[in-house]
């Protein structure tokens, strides 16, 4: 409860003072709508300087700050970042989270986790171009560090932030548990199982391997933005055992492997339990050259879950539920397909060798009737689960989800060549087959504890299921980019 008291101590005597501003200057007794000050813990940490070593209080808003060392917020310590902080790595940094983290940016304030090149003193940028080298494209070659949640960060909070560049070699190994020397750290990782970890309305750009991995905690990731995810290998969300929560609303662009992945490895406990519910993933699975491997959703080892109403542009694999224990010679761990459901998922696909593997081959991967094409229309008569199947050409292009502005066919040689966002629009045309075909029969996943509905610690908002499939239902509940 320290926490807490804090924080409304640095909040109320504001609030307390502006309601009597109001009550002297008012005499109208009209309402009048004040804005809320930004959040504000302890002192202000002071950017004169670079910084690096303990840290602790506000980043306060709209300033920058050149992180030249590891950073750490120590246990039972706050570090609060407000809207419009750029956080400048100028070489391979992290932020060690050992206390709390809650940074809060605004839809019109974002706060920026960044590269910064030290020698020209300039902020590294986009490559957004299609078709940019893997090998050279800054996105994949881990400028810094991460923000690392230690084992006794009990919350860590992201709304409206910006991850850009992260993933960098750990050459002197932080005090961070879990982060080995000489191997590539993630942009942002957490693993408490007794934490909360929230990331909302955020934007993860770029990483060496998975932008985040989560070895357990309470979790919420809703209507997020990820792109490039991973050089050759890596899940952008990769969620491990004592993990349970939702993944919702997410746009997935181009990552190495799967979009979102759950395994019950670790063996922590509560047993991992995500429900993955209207995401788009968009040309995922193609950095990563293993059979079998890559594409738009993986539930595998023992987790269990929900996904429904999601959308699949041009992924090299379709959901991957792992239910055999042997597939071209390495040993798999079974997914809890007995409490696995799923269905309402509209998978669309410019190539034949994608179509074969809507249903991956080898996979446990069940078709339903309520999936988008209609399993029972293509699929060869008497299909076996996980069986070879040679897919019809009427199935290419075939159920053109209608972007507002995405173009499909997809106007390239190579399908891995998309990987960015750029100027693309992924909300659906009033004419998108994706439109009231979603399925809203169930709740998101209640965490024990429940995750607080909060501005500042917990959620903003844990958006329901949508009629529509995707992360931009019509009634523009969900994904704000």
């Amino acid at each position: 409860m320290k926490l807490f008291t804090t924080a409304l101590r640095g909040t109320g005597l504001v609030a307390l003072a502006a309601l009597g501003l109001l009550a002297s200057c008012n005499k109208s007794n009209e309402e009048v709508e004040l804005s809320t000050p930004p959040l504000s813990v302890g002192h202000p940490v002071n950017n004169s300087a670079p910084i690096g070593g303990p840290i602790k209080g506000t980043m306060q808003q709209d300033l920058e700050y050149n992180v030249t060392a590891d950073v750490f917020v120590n246990a039972g310590d706050t570090l609060v970042i407000q809207p419009g902080v750029k956080v400048n790595f100028l070489g391979n940094f992290n932020f060690i989270i050992k206390g709390t983290l809650l940074s809060l940016g605004s839809q019109a304030k974002p706060v920026y986790f960044r590269a910064k090149n030290a020698t020209t003193n300039t902020v590294v940028a986009h490559t957004d171009q299609v078709s940019a080298d893997p090998a050279t494209d800054p996105a994949y070659q881990g400028l810094w560090g991460g923000i690392l949640g230690d084992v006794t960060c009990p919350l860590m909070v992201l709304k409206w932030t910006h991850v850009e560049f992260g993933g960098g070699t750990v050459v002197v190994s932080p005090v961070s548990a879990g982060i080995a020397n000489n191997k590539n750290t993630y942009p942002i990782f957490f693993q408490n199982p007794l934490g909360a970890f929230i990331l909302e309305d955020s934007w993860v750009y770029g990483a060496t391997d998975d932008p985040i991995r989560v070895l357990g905690g309470r979790i919420q990731v809703m209507r997020n933005t990820f792109e490039k995810g991973g050089k050759t290998g890596g899940e952008s969300l990769n969620i491990k055992s004592g993990t349970t929560g939702n993944i919702a609303y997410n746009l997935f662009v181009g990552t190495a492997t799967n979009g979102s992945k759950a395994s019950n490895n670790g063996g922590k406990n509560p047993q991992t339990n995500i429900y993955m519910y209207n995401n788009t993933y968009i040309h995922c699975g193609f950095r990563r050259n293993s059979a079998g491997r890559g594409g738009s959703i993986n539930y595998e080892e023992g987790s269990r879950g929900v996904y429904y109403n999601n959308l699949m542009v041009n992924c090299k694999y379709g959901p991957r539920v792992v239910g055999s224990g042997n597939y071209l010679g390495n040993v798999l761990v079974v997914a809890d397909t007995a409490n696995l459901r799923y269905g309402y998922s509209l998978n669309y696909v410019d190539s034949l060798a994608l179509a074969n593997e809507i249903y991956p081959t080898a996979f446990l991967t069940k078709p339903q009737a309520t999936d988008i094409p209609l399993p029972s229309s293509w699929l060869p008569a008497g299909y076996r689960l996980g069986q070879v199947y040679t897919a019809p050409q009427s199935l290419l292009r075939a159920n053109n989800p209608q972007f507002v502005n995405f173009p499909l066919p997809a106007p390239v040689r190579r399908l891995a060549d998309v990987n960015t966002v750029g100027t693309y629009n992924f909300h659906l045309l009033a004419s998108s087959p994706a439109l009231g075909k979603g399925y809203t029969g169930f709740q998101p996943l209640a965490t024990s504890p429940a995750i607080p509905v909060n501005a500042n610690f917990g959620a903003t908002a844990i958006t329901l299921p949508s009629r529509d499939l995707g992360a931009y239902p019509s009634d523009n509940s969900g994904n704000q980019h």
